[in-house]
C-alpha cells in the first residue's frame, strides 16, 4: 500500500494535469454527496416573479422561466448525474469483465456466443439503442442506468476477452496452473489484477460517456423526467430562450456537464500509470 501511495504522489508530481482532474474529481463527490445541504434555494421553487433573472450576488447563474435558482439546480443535479453513471459502469464493468475472461480463458462456443452478442449491440448506434431500450421499458433512472449499462457492454467484453487471450498462454499462468490452482482462482487473482490498467482507462472514458449519454437521454425527453433537476434537462429547457438572449439558464448546466467529463478524460491517464505494476519505479 505504501508503494502504491508513493507511485501515486510520483505520477501526480509528473502530470499536474492528473492532480487538477483527481482533486475536481473529489469535489465533483462532495458536491453530489453534500451539494443539496449546501445549496442556499429550493431547487424546485418556483418564484414567478424572479423569473428570467441574470445571474447577479443573489442568484448567481440567474433563475430560469419560472424563477428557479440555476446555481441550486446545477449543484443538486451532480448526484443525479454521477449516480446513473457510477452505478452503470459498475454493472457493465463487473458484467462485461465475467464475459469477456470467460470468453478469452476457455474459447469455444462461449466464445463464440459473446461475440456475437457484442456484434448484436454493436450494430446499432449506441445512443439510438439506448432510446429505444428506455423507449420501450419507461423513462425511469433505473432502466437510464439499465440501457446505459447494456450500451458499454461490449467496450469491457472485448478488452478484457483481448487480455485474458493474451496472457492465458504466458509462464505465469503455466506454473499457476502446475501449483494446482483452480481455472476460478487462476482468473481471479493472476489474470485480473494484471488486465487492470486498461481497464481503469475504460472505466474513466465511461464514466464521461455514461454522464452524457444520460444527458442525451434527458434532452430529447427520455430520461429524468422534468422538474427534477438533471443537467440534460436543464440545457433543453434552456435551449429555447438562447435567442432571445437569456442564455445562462443552459449554459451553466452545460459547462458543469462539459467539465465533469472532461474530468473524467483526463483521469484516465492518471489511472492507468498508478495501476500498472511495469511503471512503477
Amino acid at each position: 500500500m505504501k508503494d502504491f501511495l508513493n507511485h501515486a504522489l510520483y505520477v501526480f508530481r509528473s502530470n499536474p494535469v492528473t492532480a487538477v482532474a483527481f482533486i475536481a474529481f473529489g469535489l465533483i463527490v462532495l458536491v453530489a454527496v453534500f451539494g443539496a445541504l449546501l445549496v442556499p434555494y429550493d431547487p424546485l421553487a418556483i418564484e414567478a416573479a424572479n423569473q428570467f433573472s441574470p445571474p447577479s450576488w443573489q442568484h448567481w447563474f440567474g433563475t430560469d422561466q419560472v424563477g428557479r435558482d440555476i446555481f441550486s439546480r446545477t449543484v443538486v443535479a451532480t448526484r443525479i448525474d454521477l449516480l446513473i453513471s457510477v452505478v452503470a459502469v459498475a454493472l457493465s464493468l463487473v458484467v462485461g469483465t465475467a464475459l469477456g475472461c470467460i470468453a478469452g480463458y476457455y474459447g469455444g462456443w462461449f466464445d463464440r456466443l459473446c461475440g456475437r452478442l457484442v456484434d448484436t449491440i454493436m450494430a446499432f448506434p449506441l445512443f439510438v439503442l439506448a432510446m429505444g431500450i428506455v423507449a420501450a421499458l419507461g423513462n425511469s433512472v433505473v432502466n437510464i442506468i439499465y440501457a446505459t449499462a447494456i450500451i458499454n457492454l461490449p467496450f469491457y467484453i472485448r478488452l478484457a476477452r483481448a487480455e485474458v487471450n493474451v496472457r492465458r498462454s504466458s509462464a505465469y499462468i503455466d506454473a499457476a496452473i502446475l501449483a494446482g490452482n483452480s481455472d476460478t482462482r487462476i482468473i481471479t487473482l493472476h489474470l485480473l489484477p494484471n488486465i487492470l490498467p486498461p481497464m481503469m482507462v475504460q472505466i474513466s472514458l465511461n464514466m464521461g460517456w455514461a454522464i452524457l449519454n444520460a444527458a442525451g437521454l434527458s434532452f430529447i425527453g427520455l430520461g429524468v423526467r422534468p422538474p427534477a433537476a438533471e443537467w440534460g434537462i436543464m440545457v433543453a429547457e434552456g435551449a429555447q430562450y438562447i435567442v432571445s438572449g437569456e442564455w445562462w439558464i443552459s449554459f451553466f448546466p452545460g459547462m458543469a456537464l462539459m467539465l465533469c467529463v472532461l474530468c473524467f478524460n483526463f483521469i484516465g491517464d492518471g489511472l492507468r500509470d498508478m495501476m500498472d505494476p511495469r511503471k512503477r519505479t
